[in-house]
């Protein structure tokens, strides 16, 4: 990873990273396919990890505390399933006002605040993600596709 990505995803805003992705992207002559993917799921992403990350409530897919965002905290929620989740878990932390589903403290999930869900929620459906019922699935060929977009940014990064 570039040592420049680090401090990009740990202060600059979301526009300033998915045009640094766009630009790296534009910069590497990739083909139509990946450009067309990989600039809305970076956004679908940061649409709600640069929230959590002006929140102080960042955690990892794992439940755990994170300080920073990171390059590598992004890729790890890149992964279609952890989205997902994700996805999932801010739904019901919004409903009740506390981040929930984290090993954060009690008082750390106090301090989340709603997050709009319509870019990720939007680009979920987009892929056969159910959002009503979370534990139907989603057609393997959709994580297949994300596999390879992060494969992409990964590279990018």
């Amino acid at each position: 990873m570039k040592e420049e990505n680090y401090l990009l995803f740990e202060k600059e805003s979301f526009e300033k990273i998915t045009q640094v992705i766009a630009d790296e992207l534009e910069k590497r002559n990739e083909s139509p396919f990946w450009k067309d993917k990989v600039v809305p799921f970076s956004q679908a992403i940061l649409s709600v990890l640069i929230p959590l990350r002006d929140q102080g409530v960042l955690f990892n897919p794992q439940g755990q505390k994170e300080t920073l965002l990171t390059p590598e905290l992004f890729l790890e929620w890149s992964d279609f399933v952890s989205l997902k989740t994700l996805a999932f878990t801010l739904q019901k932390s919004n409903e009740q006002g506390v981040l929930l589903r984290t090993s954060l403290s009690e008082e750390e999930a106090k301090k989340y605040e709603v997050i709009d869900l319509k870019l990720l929620g939007d680009y979920l459906s987009k892929y056969s993600v159910n959002l009503e019922y979370e534990n139907l699935d989603f057609p393997i060929s959709n994580y297949n596709l994300h596999q390879g977009v992060s494969n992409v940014i990964k590279s990018l990064l």
